[in-house]
């Protein structure tokens, strides 16, 4: 195997060890393997504890690879990676659609591959045994047939085939798939139960909860019993989304854990902002392992134990009281150097080793914007003339998903830094020369936080009292609370050039700030609850004190302890 290398030529470290040494199940091609059941198949795979969820459009092969360059040689095996959910039928139908959304071999999926197709020479990108495995492929589906169809396609190169019954949005309720399934419990039995007969590997599902926790147990129960050998679920029920996702129920997920057979292996996803919370999430809800999606896609690290003190190197900044997190222009130059070695297979640029304050070079910040004149045309003329200059259009769902990564990976940063915005607005799918220009303004934006930091660290340790607290665990308010999200932020916020979570309001925030309305029934019930609570002497919404935000820029209401209760 190959290891991957910084651009400067040295390798990828991740806690003093190279970024993709050992991550392989298999040393070789797609082999034929003795078909394993439940915990005997989630064993043979190292018995994963951390698993990347799947996520439409952006859990492609180069998020997967760079979230595994974290994870040191002998944690490997604890990360286990889900392709985007990919239309089964879609899938089935046209080769252009397979060819477009699963690369693991150069030739394509004109037809359905065999073992001896599938050399190593011709061993391309998803699920490719140097990089890529373990493995799960996701697909939605209301068709036993043509998820069958599907599975058979990909069965080669992964581990195993995920049933999607957990998608809420409006797209599932029209085609009838994910978790608009969960009335029809018949047909989510054939669904799997196919694939369980019929298919060369195991075959796992993701489901939501539902309204009761005897319903979801009587759901899940039927899911195990079609052949599903690994159940994830997400603690939120299908209306749960947008700015009504609210909490993930952890107690559900420990009541399944408590009532379906001791030996279902059983994933738990919602609630992961960051590494500190998949222990808390296991402990909880005694799951075997612990799923996180868009915890990831604001931080890829977040899998990757924090390297000791004085073991930081270059890409991991830490404050002076401890916090610290992995810096935002080192994250964003590995993904660029991951899509440059494996999805283009070119050489990496070379660049400059990433600054620190203490290399003995200039302090002196580059305030230029990213685009030198050219040719005695001035900047802005220079960016119209190379927009012109069209780039030949991507079907890679690699590049087409570096925007939106790319914006969740900076959202602190883009929202103090406009040109680095405006950059990367910019930026087109498969124009690398672009993305190197927004690389160049993040490491420019990166340096200038650092040198701030040094010169004036009491601006951000003011960020550090704020946080001590709750970070270190010592006040109930770090417990999640349906009330306010204003603890969670706190413990999750670092300087703006830090990897970290985006912490969405709590759906009652939400209302309070006008950007989540209630339908009348929903008004009724809330009016109902109110009533009840009035009843037995208590105010419904609890006492509140008001506390300042970040540098008193904003107030947020927050519940105290020991006020709301009568």
């Amino acid at each position: 195997m190959v290891a991957l290398n910084n651009s400067n030529g040295s390798p990828m470290l991740s806690s003093g060890a190279s970024a993709l040494e050992g991550v392989s199940p298999a040393a070789t091609g797609p082999q034929v393997r003795r078909k394993l059941f439940g915990r005997a198949f989630y064993e043979s795979m190292g018995s994963p504890k951390m698993v990347l969820a799947p996520m439409v459009d952006q859990s492609e092969f180069a998020w997967r690879v760079l979230t595994r360059s974290y994870m040191t040689p002998e944690r490997s095996q604890d990360l286990l990676a889900y392709t985007p959910m990919l239309h089964s039928r879609m899938f089935v139908e046209t080769s252009k659609f397979r060819d477009n959304h699963f690369q693991p071999v150069r030739s394509g999926l004109a037809t359905l591959p065999t073992v001896t197709e599938s050399s190593t020479s011709d061993l391309f990108l998803d699920g490719n045994p140097a990089v890529d495995r373990p493995l799960v492929v996701q697909f939605c589906s209301n068709s036993p047939n043509d998820l069958l169809a599907a599975a058979k396609y990909v069965q080669p190169f992964c581990e195993a085939v995920d049933l999607n019954l957990g998608c809420p949005q409006g797209i599932a309720r029209k085609g009838h798939y994910g978790a608009f399934l969960q009335e029809d419990w018949d047909l989510v039995y054939s669904l799997i139960n196919t694939l369980h007969k019929n298919l060369d590997i195991p075959v796992t599902a993701k489901m939501r909860i539902l309204e009761t926790k005897e319903k979801t147990l009587e759901y899940a129960k039927r899911i195990v019993s079609a052949g599903a050998s690994i159940l994830t679920v997400h603690g939120r029920q299908r209306d749960q989304k947008g700015h009504k996702t609210g909490l993930a129920d952890w107690a559900m997920i420990r009541y399944l854990r408590e009532n379906l057979p001791p030996d279902t292996v059983l994933f738990a996803n919602g609630n992961i902002l960051r590494y500190e919370d998949i222990a808390k999430c296991i402990e909880a809800t005694g799951a075997d392992g612990v799923m996180s999606a868009e915890g990831n896609l604001y931080d890829p690290t977040i899998f990757a134990e924090p390297p000791a003190v004085g073991a930081e190197k270059r890409e991991y900044w830490r404050a002076r009281d401890g916090r610290g997190g992995y810096r935002m222009d080192a994250v964003f130059r590995r993904y660029m150097d991951i899509l440059y070695k494996y999805v283009l297979e070119e050489a990496l640029p070379a660049r400059e080793p990433l600054f620190l304050p203490s290399d003995n070079v200039s302090n002196k910040v580059d305030r230029s914007n990213g685009h030198e004149e050219s040719d005695g045309q001035p900047p802005a003329k220079k960016q119209k003339r190379e927009n012109n200059n069209k780039q030949p259009r991507t079907t890679s769902p690699n590049f087409l998903s570096m925007q939106a990564h790319l914006f969740h990976l900076l959202r602190p940063l883009v929202s103090k830094h406009h040109e680095v915005r405006d950059a990367l607005a910019r930026s087109r799918a498969g124009d690398m020369a672009a993305f190197e220009n927004v690389l160049h303004l993040v490491e420019k934006a990166v340096k200038e936080g650092l040198l701030d930091y040094e010169s004036h660290p009491e601006k951000y340790e003011e960020i550090a009292e704020e946080t001590a607290v709750v970070s270190h665990g010592q006040k109930k308010e770090e417990e999640l609370s349906d009330e306010s999200s204003l603890a969670t932020v706190r413990a999750c916020k670092r300087p703006w050039w830090v990897c970290q979570p985006y912490v969405r309001p709590l759906p009652k925030e939400a209302l309070e700030k006008g950007s989540l309305t209630l339908s009348k029934k929903e008004k009724k019930r809330l009016e109902e609850a109110q009533q009840l609570v009035r009843k037995a002497g208590l105010e419904p919404e609890g006492k509140v004190e008001t506390e300042q935000t970040g540098r008193g820029q904003e107030k947020v209401e927050i519940p105290k302890e020991g006020l709301l209760c009568g």
